[in-house]
């Protein structure tokens, strides 16, 4: 059964479901201990928290990932909101797909909020697979954006009732963005995470950022089959754990430049994606929880919380900055060592 919804609609419903769906009982970060360094000779006041990935400077390693925009008045508030308390902890933030905006003019302002609130901030802007390469620019100069993600979710329209079926033109879509492309192109998954064979076709065609979207977050299967008369349930629990991504994409593709997210809880599992080889890492779900369940203010309480968290194991660890965490000691159990003992 296919539901008559329009995209705004469908906007609104996937926020309310990703907020009220259960998560997975195991989060795969939880296979992954840091060793604890005793001698710490740092001072915490002098810690650097700003990042690199390739040409983007970021001032923090955080960022708040793609979650919303095109739902009208509804989600051009919740990106208001993000936008401001981005501006306000000094970290990078992405929207969500603008293709409803790219289609339907009247929905622009629900993005365009972010920049008019934040017009110093990094912002990515986002597009689908099915993007050509005019409409692509047409996101970046709608947000005058940093940086352009680019995402895939084919498990996601295979699900969703009213989804994609076909996506023999992505590739090509997807070189001809990165081709004309004035800022630099996250290729990004939205929560089943990227395989080093993926990865091996994306380098060939010119990509160079990548966001793995591991499973382990918001669960776009789930979020589907809830709008579905008979749910597709065997895919739940389809897709890559963002450790396990990122393990094998920093060994196989050191010149990639790699951003951690999907099930991201807190900094510090933050700081294990920056260890495993992630230059940033994003969160979503976590963060639209505490805006629409406190407020904007307990948001920036929360990115200034996550921030200490960073600090601190830096502090634990001795690393001075962001980069310094890369192969820093740790120690892997369960699904994610074996996962590293066969695909590494």
């Amino acid at each position: 059964m296919v539901m008559d919804v329009s995209r705004s609609e469908r906007k609104i419903d996937h926020i309310h479901h990703a907020l009220g769906h259960e998560r997975e009982h195991h989060n795969h970060f939880d296979d992954m201990d840091i060793v604890h360094q005793s001698l710490a000779n740092l001072d915490y006041h002098s810690l650097n928290i700003g990042t690199e990935v390739g040409e983007l400077s970021l001032s923090s390693p955080l960022f708040v990932n793609a979650m919303t925009g095109g739902g009208g008045a509804k989600t051009e508030e919740i990106n208001r909101d993000i936008a401001i308390a981005a501006k306000e902890t000094g970290i990078g933030m992405a929207v969500g797909s603008q293709m409803s905006a790219l289609k339907n003019p009247e929905e622009r302002k629900t993005y365009e909020i972010v920049r008019e609130m934040n017009p110093e901030g990094t912002i990515f802007a986002n597009v689908g697979s099915e993007a050509n390469a005019e409409q692509a620019l047409e996101a970046i100069n709608m947000l005058q954006a940093d940086a352009l993600q680019i995402h895939i979710n084919t498990l996601q329209e295979m699900i969703m009732p009213e989804g994609d079926r076909n996506f023999t033109e992505r590739l090509k879509n997807i070189e001809q963005i990165v081709t004309k492309s004035t800022v630099p192109v996250i290729v990004k998954e939205v929560g089943y995470g990227i395989s080093k064979e993926s990865v091996s076709t994306l380098r060939s065609i010119g990509v160079r950022y990548i966001d793995v979207g591991g499973r382990g977050g918001t669960n776009f299967s789930k979020v589907e089959n809830l709008r579905r008369e008979k749910p597709l349930a065997s895919f739940n629990n389809w897709g890559i754990p963002t450790p396990m991504s990122i393990l094998e994409l920093s060994h196989h593709f050191p010149d990639i430049h790699l951003i951690g997210s999907g099930g991201v809880r807190h900094g510090l599992d933050g700081v294990k994606s920056l260890i495993l080889g992630a230059k940033a890492f994003g969160m979503a779900g976590g963060l639209l929880k505490v805006l629409i369940d406190e407020g904007k203010d307990a948001l920036v309480t929360e990115i200034e919380h996550i921030h200490r968290e960073v600090k601190i194991a830096m502090m634990l660890m001795n690393a001075r900055g962001i980069p310094d965490f890369r192969n820093k000691a740790y120690v892997l159990y369960g699904r994610t060592k074996e996962w590293a003992d066969q695909r590494l």
